[in-house]
C-alpha cells in the first residue's frame, strides 16, 4: 500500500511537471513551417485565427485550441509527411509577445520558440545604453517573474529553454545611474562650486 501510494505519486509530479513546460499557443500567435525540398510554395509564417483555426497550404485547416503545441506540430508533421514522401520538414511556433522598457523600439514582436534571448532584444532594435541587463523580467499575466540573463545568454538558451510563452512581456529596466543622471550631475555641481567658494573665501 506503501509503495502503492509513492508510485501514485511520482505519476502525478510528472504529470504537474509536463503540464508546467507544455506550450501553447492562442490566437494572434503563429507558426513557422520551413520546407527544403518542396516546390509548392508551403514555407511560410501563418497566423492563428480567432477562432483558434490556422490555414495551412494544401493540407488546409487545423484547429489548435486547447491543444499544446506539442500536438499541433505532431499533427501537421503527419499530415505533409502522408502527401510526401520524407519531407525534410521544419515547424516552430510563434509567440506573439511585447518587448518593453530601455530598447530602441519597444513593441509587439513574434518570436519563435528557438529564438536566442539576443536575437529576441535584437527584434526590437536591442537594448539602449541606459538598459540594466541584471534587472530583465517576464510579465506574465501582471505577474513578475525574474529571469538570470547572464546564465540564460551564456548557456545559449532558447526560448522555449527558459520558458517563453505566448503574451509574455520582456520588460528591460533602465539603470538607477541612468535616471538619475541630471540629480547626480546637480549634486555634484553643488558640492564642487560650494567648494570653490570654500577655498576662495575662508582660506
Amino acid at each position: 500500500m506503501k509503495n502503492l501510494f509513492l508510485i501514485l505519486i511520482v505519476i502525478f509530479s510528472i504529470f504537474i511537471s509536463l503540464n508546467l513546460y507544455a506550450q501553447e499557443i492562442n490566437p494572434g500567435d503563429g507558426i513557422r513551417i520551413s520546407f527544403l525540398d518542396i516546390e509548392e510554395v508551403i514555407t511560410g509564417d501563418y497566423y492563428i485565427l480567432p477562432n483558434g483555426f490556422i490555414n495551412l497550404p494544401v493540407i488546409g485547416g487545423l484547429n489548435t485550441s486547447n491543444r499544446d503545441f506539442k500536438e499541433i506540430k505532431s499533427e501537421i508533421e503527419s499530415r505533409y509527411d502522408s502527401l510526401y514522401k520524407d519531407p525534410h520538414l521544419s515547424v516552430n511556433a510563434l509567440f506573439r509577445i511585447n518587448i518593453l522598457g530601455a530598447v530602441a523600439n519597444p513593441g509587439f514582436y513574434y518570436v519563435s520558440d528557438y529564438e536566442k534571448f539576443t536575437a529576441i532584444l535584437a527584434f526590437a532594435g536591442g537594448t539602449t545604453a541606459a538598459a540594466d541587463l541584471e534587472g530583465i523580467t517576464l510579465i506574465r499575466n501582471f505577474e513578475s517573474i525574474e529571469i538570470d540573463v547572464e546564465d540564460i545568454i551564456r548557456e545559449g538558451s532558447s526560448a522555449t529553454d527558459f520558458g517563453l510563452q505566448s503574451g509574455d512581456q520582456v520588460f528591460v529596466p533602465r539603470n538607477w545611474w541612468a535616471d538619475n543622471a541630471t540629480l547626480l550631475s546637480f549634486i555634484f555641481a553643488t558640492t564642487t562650486l560650494a567648494l570653490t567658494v570654500y577655498v576662495l573665501f575662508f582660506q
